[in-house]
């Protein structure tokens, strides 16, 4: 049953809460994404996909992400016959080959230990997204998963930014949304919070938009979270001599906490 969406909160206050998308933010995901789509084409006797073709579908959720690649092989009309499947596939991949950005682990213990309070922000369902977070040790960091089967509406609407700041008792102006897409940009405009965008990822449309967020993240490490929205709005880009490559070798569900 979803959560009923919650209504705008009022605005006042000063940063207390960091929300965290998960593909292209924190994680870089298109290996074992590309690797379950290929599964499931293969069974389909459909062609195989390369990764980086994988990477400009990825921010709508998985069922999304699948039926982009229907679309793309002219099957859009078998979605829902090859949806079952599929998740199968990638709750088998899901973890095996993603990475997290240099950066993103200490990133989140520097802010639970600062005091703020974490929420994810995605658009992959719940089950997987949980899955990425257990695989990296990061779930007991989070005090909210909010995906994108948590409410009927997902990111860019803004209703999972409101019901985390409904569930943690904050307001818009005491929250600064991190992530890497034109998605999350809109998702952040439109719930009133500051906005900061990686500069790894899966931009998703972000370079010809026009439009941009309040502050840029080279490389976590250089990261310091501001402590007023005035300052997160005024921010100038991060600079970093250390490129962000990752470290290492559907809405139908309640809001959970990520916390142990």
């Amino acid at each position: 049953m979803s959560a009923a969406s919650p209504d705008r909160p009022p605005v006042n206050g000063t940063i207390a809460l960091l929300l965290f998308d998960l593909d292209g933010t924190l994680a870089d995901t298109s290996a074992e994404i590309a690797d379950a789509l290929n599964d499931t084409l293969r069974r389909l006797l459909l062609p195989e996909v390369a990764e980086e073709q994988v990477r400009g579908w990825i921010g709508g959720g998985t069922r999304e992400l699948l039926m982009r690649a229907l679309v793309a092989a002219d099957r859009a009309e078998w979605l829902d016959a090859a949806w079952a499947g599929f998740a199968r596939d990638y709750e088998r991949r899901c973890g095996t080959r993603s990475r997290l950005y240099p950066g993103a682990a200490a990133l989140l213990r520097r802010a639970r230990a600062a005091g703020l309070r974490l929420a994810l922000l995605t658009n992959k369902e719940e089950r997987f997204a949980r899955r990425i977070l257990q695989r990296h040790a990061l779930a007991p960091l989070f005090d909210l998963v909010i995906a994108g089967d948590t409410l009927a509406r997902a990111k860019p609407h803004p209703d999972g930014v409101w019901l985390a700041l409904q569930r943690l008792g904050l307001a818009p102006a005491q929250a600064l949304l991190v992530g890497d897409s034109l998605t999350d940009l809109r998702t952040a405009r439109a719930a009133g919070i500051a906005v900061w965008l990686v500069r790894h990822g899966y931009p998703g449309g972000l370079a010809e938009c026009g439009e941009a967020p309040d502050g840029w993240i080279a490389h976590f490490d250089e990261f310091r979270q501001s402590t007023t929205p005035a300052a997160a709005r005024r921010a100038p880009p991060l600079r970093s001599a250390r490129p962000s490559t990752p470290a290492g070798s559907g809405r139908r569900s309640r809001a959970g906490s990520g916390r142990a």
